[in-house]
């Protein structure tokens, strides 16, 4: 299964994720974010950061995650090449995230990825698992 497909959004990305279940949409909504950033195969998942993140509902709660994993880019210069969700309930999510802190003799920054945004952002249950809309702002 393809885990995600980018649509055109005026000036922003959109990016459509899919998953067999609510955990690894959030997973492969996080690899799509820093696939888009860089070449995942030149981030080694040297260090480990755990995240715990709440929101009000679904979309509230992929939308916070993904501003959590981006903020360890954009804030603590760290590229991320593997996520995993250790525990999922209404509302809330624990996880870990994998990579290494950018190195630019090593690491090309291919698409600078400013904000996860709410503008379309939804969650819906298909036939083929689980289906997530976000919009970046770019």
């Amino acid at each position: 299964m393809k885990h995600y497909k980018v649509f055109k959004h005026t000036a922003d990305l959109g990016l459509e994720i899919y998953g067999r279940s609510l955990p690894e949409l959030f997973t492969h909504a996080a690899l799509a974010l820093f696939e888009l950033l860089t070449d995942l195969h030149r981030v080694k998942p040297n260090g480990r950061w755990t995240l715990a993140v709440s929101g009000t509902d679904r979309e509230d709660l992929l939308v916070n995650y993904l501003r959590e994993v981006l903020y360890l880019y954009n804030g603590k210069g760290l590229l991320l090449s593997d996520f995993s969700i250790t525990d999922m309930e209404e509302g809330f999510l624990r996880g870990e995230a994998r990579g290494e802190s950018f190195d630019a003799s090593k690491h090309t920054i291919k698409k600078e990825i400013k904000a996860v945004t709410y503008h379309q952002a939804s969650i819906r249950q298909t036939a083929k698992g689980w289906q997530g809309r976000i919009v970046v702002d770019v």
